[in-house]
């Protein structure tokens, strides 16, 4: 795809206005009031001028993450879940496998991307990571690890560049 077309994509994607993010954070310790995760990412997201349609802060067992999933789904609002935390292989961590249940289309370059990012950062250990995207229905599901340089990672270098871009694919 050319420059001018990838810019032309944007722009239609910005015209249609500010795009609408659910965020989840998966933590068997963390509250709203101790969530940076999820204060980071609303501020981000207000910052670069989308909208926080919900946000839940969920404990790491699959039927809470697939309930706060529902109610996000049930909105419809959410154009765009961002998911942090239970990534890993340790066996608390069932996020991946809630989202990887749900995705009829994944888009596999995001992990891909991801670890290797991840990699420069934290070396070989970026291997632990199950972090995954794909298309649910009317939004796109991106889950990743719940380390505050994690979320920071996938929202600076993957999501953000892309945000407008991914929710425009699914209105076209």
């Amino acid at each position: 795809m050319s420059s001018s077309t990838s810019d032309e994509h944007h722009r239609l994607a910005a015209e249609r206005g500010p795009v609408s993010v659910a965020i989840i954070t998966v933590s068997d310790s963390r509250t709203a009031e101790t969530d940076v995760n999820g204060a980071y990412l609303r501020e981000a997201i207000a910052s670069a001028g989308h909208r926080v349609a919900s946000y839940h802060v969920v404990p790491d067992s699959p039927s809470l993450v697939a309930m706060a999933l529902d109610e996000v789904a049930a909105a419809g609002e959410a154009r765009i879940v961002l998911l942090n935390g239970g990534t890993g292989i340790a066996s608390r961590d069932n996020t991946f496998d809630v989202v990887k249940a749900r995705l009829e289309k994944e888009i596999p370059g995001f992990g891909e991307l991801f670890r290797m990012l991840s990699f420069e950062q934290v070396g070989a250990a970026a291997m632990l990571s199950r972090a995954v995207a794909g298309v649910a229905g009317s939004a796109i599901l991106i889950s990743v690890p719940g380390s505050p340089a994690a979320v920071r990672l996938a929202w600076e270098r993957l999501i953000a560049p892309e945000l407008e871009h991914l929710a425009w694919e699914l209105w076209r």
